[in-house]
């Protein structure tokens, strides 16, 4: 079986960051001196005086939560401060669960459209709601002037609670209405499938349902292919992170042994180092994984292990380069703040802040010209965007002006999917290059640029 840790837990926010929890009773790591006490009175008079002559009455709440954000989001883009709500819903995120519907939506001429079918046993599913459905009212409101994220928020509630929902459908005479009772959805994080004989996994985030998604990949790819398996793609374009602990079971699932990741703090004694343990899921098949400019945090994780370690051949584009490691705590009323506290480092001491991991074979995929015309873009202009990019990041020991990251496009048909289609004339020896299967030399002798090959 996979190994499955509850360690730490990667949040995204332009790519995700390794997070750990602690408890809200914490010491003070260092006593402040007389000089911060004197600021901080300063503080206190001018919350009061905006209190008392701010030409509208402020709240007071509000005030006060803006100031620890604004203190915080200082620091460094990724650090920040969560109200009681959004610590609620960043836990829902990382548990991939959630009281809900089992819809998949986005805004369509201000109402929100349903795409693609209803999650399998669903109230969405057992209420026959389709894709390609409008929803125009949520709970006897007008959908038309709320945002996407909004219209969720409505839609998402308590387990065992009912929502009413108004639908205009293609075809039908008039609107329809419909009551459906919320229930636990999972969201799973990982789609996978055969592509003749070649076991394609797609890991869409780090959640505590990704090591069993991924389990279920294997063994499924794995009877249904058989003998004739030639081996696997693992696809982490796009994927901004998650949790930490997922990130180590999914290194681990493909390695013998050896260093996964370690993180360093501003202290010594707090680095922490994740081992493989025995036992490789694949029984040692080949392995190529895909990598973008989208590719963060917990999924730079995974390729730079399997990467350093010789276990697998990365293709595509420069990663986001996020390497910083939040912790995460809690405070009262149950809100919480996340702050930096480490840096991580891939097993061969790289560390991979503001400067991403390079794929072993370039291959780029150009985004469309008529894609960038929609984006205000002139079709010579770069669209790369990684952390080294973000204001205020902290710079990482390895960055470089060349910076960090790349083009995260993934073409929607797999015909015009460039990266794919070279991992796969990989695997089934359509394309050869000396950095597949990986070797045991230095990397920069069997680094290769493939973008011609590919074009």
């Amino acid at each position: 079986m996979i190994r499955k840790l509850s360690i730490l837990f990667a949040g995204a926010l332009m790519g995700a960051a390794a997070v750990t929890v602690v408890s809200q009773n914490a010491g003070v790591a260092n006593a402040a001196g007389s000089d911060t006490y004197r600021q901080l009175a300063i503080f206190g008079d001018v919350f009061e005086r905006v209190r008392a002559q701010y030409v509208e009455e402020p709240d007071d709440q509000a005030l006060v939560e803006t100031a620890i954000n604004g203190m915080l989001t200082s620091l460094d883009p990724h650090s920040s401060y969560m109200n009681a709500k959004e610590a609620q819903d960043m836990r829902s995120q990382t548990r991939g669960q959630f009281g809900g519907l089992g819809i998949q939506v986005t805004m369509k001429d201000e109402v929100v459209l349903v795409e693609g079918s209803p999650f399998a046993e669903s109230p969405a599913e057992e209420a026959g709601i389709l894709s390609g459905d409008l929803i125009v009212e949520i709970d006897g409101d007008q959908v038309r002037g709320l945002t996407l994220s909004e219209a969720v928020e409505k839609m998402k509630g308590e387990i065992g609670s009912d929502v009413k929902l108004t639908i205009v459908r293609e075809g039908a005479e008039k609107p329809i209405r419909m009551t459906l009772t919320r229930d636990l959805i999972t969201v799973k994080s990982v789609k996978f499938e055969a592509i003749d004989n070649v076991g394609y996994i797609k890991i869409n985030s780090f959640n505590e349902q990704t090591t069993v998604g991924l389990e279920e990949a294997v063994t499924a790819i794995d009877k249904q292919v058989g003998e004739d398996l030639k081996g696997y793609v693992l696809d982490l374009r796009s994927n901004p992170g998650g949790l930490l602990d997922e990130a180590v079971s999914v290194s681990d699932a493909f390695l013998q042994k050896g260093e996964i990741v370690s993180t360093r703090g501003r202290n010594a004694d707090e680095t922490r180092r994740y081992n493989a343990r025995s036992g490789d899921e694949i029984n040692g098949k080949p392995l190529v994984v895909l990598l973008n400019g989208g590719s963060a945090s917990a999924s730079e994780i995974v390729a730079g292990a399997l990467q350093d370690q010789r276990r697998a051949t990365v293709v595509g584009s420069r990663s986001f380069g996020k390497g910083s490691v939040q912790t995460i705590i809690p405070l009262g009323s149950a809100g919480a703040m996340r702050l930096t506290t480490a840096l991580y480092y891939t097993p061969s001491g790289r560390s991979i802040q503001g400067r991403g991991i390079d794929p072993d074979i370039t291959v780029e995929q150009p985004l469309p010209d008529e894609i960038k015309v929609q984006m205000g873009l002139d079709p010579e202009e770069d669209v790369s965007r990684g952390e080294s990019s973000l204001r205020g990041h902290i710079t990482g020991n390895e960055e470089t002006d060349e910076g960090s990251g790349s083009s995260s496009y993934v073409p929607p048909e797999r015909k015009d999917d460039l990266q794919l289609k070279y991992a796969l004339d990989l695997l089934n020896g359509v394309q050869t290059n000396a950095s597949f299967p990986p070797k045991e030399q230095a990397k920069a002798d069997t680094k290769a640029d493939a973008s011609s090959a590919a074009n």
